[in-house]
């Protein structure tokens, strides 16, 4: 499969996974998963698993689509995808690990964290996100602040 194939086809198995789903201010959740993309745009790779990043995770019956893709691609939403037993010490300590999977999560906390879409969330909200995004920059080996990808 060639680069473009590949994410082409993460880009439509993403839109279907996610294709009824909302974010937590009511938005289409394909509209993030976009971004994140967005702001991996010229790395085909981290492109393609910028798309799939939260299918495994939030969208289990698409899941088994994810093993046709390469497997660096498989590996980093594999880094990517929280599971219950795993620590988040150990989630994001995998992360780090694989310089694909970094790149996205980098992007996907920026996208996140970004004051344009909090705007819409009530302030509690707001606060418990940025102590959430906070912690897992530094423990992403990142400082507070620099998750622009």
């Amino acid at each position: 499969m060639s680069p473009i194939d590949t994410l082409r086809n993460a880009e439509a198995l993403a839109r279907r996974a996610h294709a009824v789903q909302r974010d937590k201010a009511g938005l289409p959740y394909i509209g993030h998963v976009a971004r994140v993309a967005a702001r991996v745009h010229g790395d085909a790779q981290a492109e393609a698993v910028a798309w799939l990043h939260d299918v495994v995770e939030d969208c289990p019956a698409f899941a088994h689509e994810v093993a046709a893709f390469p497997a660096p691609i498989r590996t980093a939403v594999a880094c990517l995808t929280r599971r219950d037993d795993v620590a988040a010490d150990a989630y994001y300590a995998g992360i780090r690990a694989n310089p694909l999977a970094l790149k996205v999560k980098l992007a996907d906390i920026a996208d996140n964290s970004d004051p344009a879409r909090l705007q819409y969330l009530p302030a509690h909200d707001r606060e418990r996100l940025a102590d959430k995004y906070a912690h897992a920059l530094r423990a992403l080996g990142v400082a507070t602040g620099a998750a622009t990808a």
